[in-house]
């Protein structure tokens, strides 16, 4: 828990610019990680202000609390998910906020940890679940559970896999034999259906895609961001800013689709016409963030549902 990757939040400055923390003000971190970006806006807020540090892993909320431990009951923080934001706003006894943050995907600290099974660099269990609720299925469970057209669709919706039909009839006929138990027997599996794959630092792994989709149908992140979204902006003041940071193409069409179509509906003042992305000197100290794509709207100021 000592690198420094896990404590770097992507895109700090880019965030604390756009969402603009005032003295005084309340603010959502739903994805509160290590406590970065909470860190720095709780900096900002001062002694009247508060930051609600949201995560369904429990394992980050610990690091989180040691993080923010210096801020006192200013941190306020909560294992949840995020598409119970409203109802974990009732809970603390707060109406309007005056910014929300999403940092979305997977964590370094769960990447990092062979036990969470997230990544094929370390061998561990195939799990892949950010949190432990209850009917929150492993990598490996689903893979026993789902047929081959189910399989079929989380490859390719969740992946953007092109040989998705190919790859989950051949995923389950080895379920059928002796189903993948860690993450480096489902990753060599994979790497053997591509023998003339070639090989190098550049090229990416086969089953970085399959990984991809399988934690996204693990996690349901995608059915989590599409709830999520419309309680963050009903949450938010008149002149509230919403910042969410994507890692995949996926989920930034989604966030992209949203901020739009909220502008055009005019919900939202203004938004981010194009991402803001890293600067080099970021990649160069974290080269993890060098797909991180951060899109900001600030709710209309004239809202009649606000």
């Amino acid at each position: 828990m000592t690198d420094k990757r896990l404590h770097e939040p992507v895109l700090e400055e880019a965030v604390i610019d756009r969402l603009a923390p005032e003295p005084g003000d309340v603010m959502v971190d739903l994805t509160v990680g290590a406590g970065g970006h909470a860190s720095r806006i709780l900096g900002r807020v001062g002694a009247q202000g508060r930051v609600i540090g949201v995560d369904r892993d429990p394992a980050a909320l610990e690091v989180a609390r040691r993080v923010l431990a210096p801020f006192g009951d200013r941190a306020i923080l909560v294992e949840g998910c995020s598409d119970t934001l409203r109802a974990m706003l009732r809970a603390a006894g707060v109406d309007r906020v005056q910014g929300v943050l999403l940092d979305l995907g997977v964590s370094s600290m769960q990447l990092d940890d062979p036990v969470r099974g997230f990544s094929f660099r370390h061998d561990g269990p195939l799990s892949m679940r950010m949190g432990k609720g209850p009917g929150v299925k492993s990598a490996m469970k689903l893979l026993q559970d789902s047929t081959v057209s189910e399989l079929e669709r989380i490859l390719r919706e969740y992946g953007e896999e092109p040989s998705a039909r190919r790859l989950a009839s051949r995923l389950k006929d080895l379920c059928r034999r002796r189903p993948p138990r860690t993450t480096l027997e489902l990753a060599n599996f994979i790497e053997s259906l591509h023998p003339h794959r070639p090989r190098g630092r550049s090229v990416v792994h086969p089953a970085t895609r399959v990984f991809q989709a399988l934690r996204i149908a693990v996690n349901d992140e995608i059915g989590v961001l599409e709830r999520t979204l419309p309680q963050a902006v009903e949450a938010l003041t008149p002149g509230g800013r919403l910042a969410v940071i994507s890692f995949q193409s996926l989920d930034d069409r989604i966030v992209k689709r949203f901020m739009r179509d909220g502008y055009k509906a005019g919900t939202f003042d203004e938004i981010t016409k194009k991402p803001i992305r890293p600067e080099e000197d970021e990649l160069a100290r974290n080269p993890r963030s060098r797909s991180a794509r951060l899109r900001v709207a600030v709710r209309r100021k004239d809202d009649a549902a606000a």
